[in-house]
């Protein structure tokens, strides 16, 4: 049996190390210590051994059985240095590295992320509604006639329903007011949708802003002084901001807002941002209505609204000159915000 275990180690540590690929070596591996292995079947012959010699014998078997598995795990080590040394034949380690590419956020969405920021510092949290519209959330609420162009087919995306892609998210502020009572100050970005021709800068789908605040005593002096911190914080704090009266269905009095553009190699000229002014007491009228009770009585609140486009804020933050550029996806064009 010594002589057995002697000579079973020296033919398996032979085939090992005449083993010249992986495959060969767990086939190897198998063939001495798997189940019908040569050793394995060695091993079995330990019931036939002198009791006097089971000892000594086992011993020789464990020394033989630890040489092998050192072996294999030895020659494993070897083929794969060898594997990895061919791997990388030919490759010159001293070029320098690729560069990766990093990602980033779209455009619009830095811009969204900053301008809901500034807001939020303010004191204004952020509301949602559904894209999906019906005319009073949109229009009627907001005192806008029936016979206002923006309530046409030819300006609106209207569903066989009845239903419209709302055209601006200011039926998002007519919700909030619906579910809560003031105060209320209140945040809603999103997407807005209007039959505009598609150029330079117009586009159908569109990213909004708008702002509510609603309590006792809101002045134009709140909305004013809002509106400018806003801007300056935005856009930098030496940008002048003016505001031009203006005429909207759902404010009362209402200003066009605009801020002096300082482009490089061009003079200087004022371009509209947003729109804004003090709550109408019709709209709290018709809020009051579908309440049903007096919360946003006119006599007993006011507030100010505001809207921008988002894209707008980005061409300008930005120097884009074509609002394309924001939905076409080109990676030319994205990768300078990375």
């Amino acid at each position: 049996m010594k002589d057995q275990i002697e000579a079973t180690q020296t033919e398996a540590l032979a085939r090992i190390e005449a083993v010249a690929d992986i495959r060969s070596l767990e086939d190897a591996r198998v063939g001495i210590l798997g189940k019908q292995g040569s050793l394995t079947k060695l091993s079995a012959g330990m019931r036939d051994v002198p009791k006097e010699e089971k000892a000594e014998v086992g011993q020789l078997l464990n020394a033989a059985r630890q040489a092998i598995t050192g072996a294999l795990e030895g020659k494993k080590e070897a083929l794969q240095s060898e594997a990895d040394a061919k791997a990388l034949a030919g490759i010159d380690l001293t070029l320098p590295a690729r560069s990766l590419h990093t990602g980033s956020l779209h455009p619009l969405t830095l811009i969204r992320d900053e301008a809901v920021g500034i807001l939020r510092r303010m004191g204004f949290a952020l509301a949602d509604g559904p894209e999906i519209e019906d005319e009073f959330h949109c229009f009627d609420a907001l005192n806008t006639p029936a016979d206002h162009p923006a309530r046409n087919e030819k300006d609106t995306f209207y569903f066989d329903s009845g239903k419209l892609l709302r055209t601006h998210t200011s039926s998002v502020q007519v919700r909030t007011m619906e579910a809560e009572a003031p105060p209320i100050r209140i945040i809603a970005p999103g997407s807005a949708y209007r039959r505009d021709e598609i150029d330079a800068t117009h586009l159908s789908v569109f990213n909004q802003l708008e702002g509510l605040y609603v309590d006792t005593d809101v002045s134009l002096g709140d909305l004013k002084g809002t509106l400018e911190y806003f801007f300056h914080e935005l856009f930098g704090s030496a940008t002048e901001v003016r505001f031009r009266p203006h005429f909207f269905p759902f404010t009362e009095p209402s200003f066009e807002i605009d801020v002096k553009l300082h482009a490089k190699g061009q003079a200087p000229k004022w371009i509209e941002v947003a729109g804004c002014g003090m709550v109408d007491p019709a709209v709290f009228d018709a809020i009051g209505a579908s309440r049903n009770d007096d919360a946003y009585s006119p006599e007993k609140v006011t507030g100010f609204a505001f809207g921008m486009g988002l894209d707008r804020l980005a061409m300008i933050r930005w120097g884009i000159k074509d609002i394309r550029l924001l939905i076409e996806n080109d990676t030319r064009f994205l990768k300078q915000f990375a």
